[in-house]
């Protein structure tokens, strides 16, 4: 599997029988100029910065809200979560998707807005990669963010939703949250390529640049 960033919270998993992309967004908010193809799209939440299917080529499988989806081998499940910490009063739902591929279980935090309760610790199960928001502003604090890591120990964290050199927003950058986590130093890779057998043993965080272009 090859995990590569396209900016803010959208990932492109690219993987032998298709791909998958996380919570598309609009054009100009962030770094890829392009069109994506994929046969599989996650959207997080109706924020068009979060589900703008329109960028995404090919005709993809929507998966939008809580449930059971399968496609191309491809198993996730939605789980129910909040934009902000009032249950959705101020900001509304938030999905969470666990996306279970090739031996491997990701987890795809969207905007979540709270500390997770037992229940969703519990049907997020043992996790190998999170996509975890780090940018404070719209979503969890960077404490929250470092406790949910405690919480669920995966074996990667790949940090999502900060401001970067081509998104100017009032998000913080990465670097508080690797501070948060006793990261001193951390080297950025274009893309991540995993599979179940080449996992690190303890909790490592890896830091994607942005695709400029596909």
């Amino acid at each position: 599997m090859k995990i590569r960033w396209l900016g803010h919270s959208c990932f492109i998993i690219e993987r032998e029988g298709g791909t998958l992309i996380t919570d598309p967004y609009y054009p100009g908010l962030d770094s890829y100029k392009d069109k994506p193809k994929a046969s599989i799209v996650t959207l997080s939440h109706s924020h068009p910065g979060h589900s703008y299917i329109e960028g995404i080529a090919n005709n993809p499988r929507q998966i939008n809200g809580p449930g059971e989806y399968e496609k191309e081998g491809v198993f996730i499940t939605g789980i129910t979560s909040f934009h902000d910490d009032s249950g959705g009063e101020i900001k509304g739902k938030n999905t969470i998707y666990l996306i279970e591929v090739d031996d491997l279980t990701l987890c795809h935090l969207g905007d979540l807005g709270h500390r997770l309760n037992p229940q969703i610790i519990d049907e997020l199960g043992d996790i190998d990669i999170l996509f975890l928001p780090v940018g404070e502003t719209s979503t969890i604090s960077l404490d929250i963010a470092v406790e949910i890591v405690g919480q669920l120990s995966p074996r990667i964290v790949i940090p999502m939703h900060y401001k970067t050199d081509t998104l100017d927003t009032n998000l913080q950058t990465v670097d508080k949250f690797l501070q948060k986590m006793g990261i001193r130093e951390s080297e950025m890779k274009m893309e991540l390529s995993v599979t179940s057998s080449s996992l690190p043993p303890n909790t490592q965080v890896v830091v994607l640049d942005y695709l400029k272009s596909l």
